[in-house]
């Protein structure tokens, strides 16, 4: 019987995205008995230097990924969950969601002090709106610093005390081996909701009919609680019409039988939120159950938000 033949993976260049890609495309060559090629591609977000605000959203990390999908030059292509818009692209879908990584975010800051610890008047960097205004609410007296950069970047601004803290996603550390290094304080998502889907993975493929040695890899890899946790986490988004970097927590889990959610839009100043969280029980555990499970939570959470004035406390209305 000859080879399988060669599957290429598409992923952005950076360390962190080489890191996960590398791991993704090990398990899909065991699975399906293919070789595999990694094919880093650059998106305007990584050459850009501009806010993550202003460049829209961080669709701008998947749109050179997707084109090159679509173009046939590379057979997958592996995204940040996170980093993924919500609105569908033409020609494109998820072929599997691996099992998510932890979802927090972690603060990396001198001396090993936590967010509780940092004195008054300290400079901590991110470039998330999210992360800004829940800086700005649990500490309103330190300053809150928009940067850009990768990881290494970020960290080298804190050992050169340009900065007191970052606040990173404690998922990338962890797979650049760098997590027990750097963390000095875990944000709990009961306090500190991280981004909708913030920890995983989505593996994109063309729509339609696929090579059995691809399909047969996917399915290796697709993480079922995953998929539903982090479908009602994006259907939020989604229903909310916000985009990538809207200042929204959202945190969903499958636990004894339920689907649950809880969703948290944010002021940017971090003086005012909305919560709301609602829970579903699926009619079985088959998939397309769960899943159904997974939209009426969010549809629900979505639905309160908006009564409760969430368009109105953060900028909403764009699914970029």
């Amino acid at each position: 019987m000859s080879a399988a033949p060669a599957l290429r993976i598409g992923t952005r260049g950076s360390a962190l995205a080489m890191a996960q890609t590398t791991a993704i495309a090990n398990r899909i060559a065991a699975a399906s008995g293919s070789q595999v090629e990694i094919i880093p591609i650059t998106t305007y977000g990584d050459t850009s230097r501009e806010s993550l605000a202003s460049l829209g959203g961080t669709g701008v990390f998947a749109s050179a990924l997707r084109e090159a999908l679509v173009a046939g030059d590379c057979d997958l292509v592996v995204h940040s969950f996170k980093d993924l818009p919500t609105s569908p692209y033409p020609g494109l879908v998820i072929g599997a969601t691996p099992k998510r990584a932890d979802a927090r975010d972690v603060l990396s800051a001198r001396d090993n002090l936590t967010l509780a610890g940092l004195p008054g008047g300290a400079r901590v960097g991110t470039g998330s709106p999210r992360r800004q205004a829940q800086l700005r609410a649990h500490r309103p007296d330190i300053e809150v610093v928009d940067i850009r950069g990768n990881v290494d970047t970020r960290l080298a601004r804190v050992n050169d005390r340009d900065l007191d803290a970052v606040v990173l996603a404690a998922a990338g550390l962890g797979r650049l081996g760098r997590l027990d290094q750097v963390a000095t304080d875990y944000l709990e998502l009961s306090d500190w909701p991280t981004a909708p889907a913030q920890g995983a993975l989505a593996v994109e493929v063309r729509s339609g009919t696929m090579e059995r040695h691809l399909a047969t890899g996917l399915a290796a890899i697709n993480h079922v609680s995953t998929q539903v946790t982090t479908a009602a986490e994006r259907l939020v988004l989604a229903r909310l019409e916000a985009g990538c970097s809207a200042p929204i927590g959202a945190s969903a889990v499958v636990d004894d039988g339920l689907v649950f959610l809880t969703a948290t839009v944010y002021s940017p100043d971090g003086t005012r939120r909305i919560v709301s969280s609602h829970a579903a029980t699926p009619d079985s555990t088959a998939v397309h159950d769960l899943l159904a499970a997974a939209e009426d939570v969010a549809v629900r959470v979505a639905a309160d938000l908006l009564d409760e004035g969430a368009a109105d406390l953060a900028p909403l209305g764009s699914t970029s």
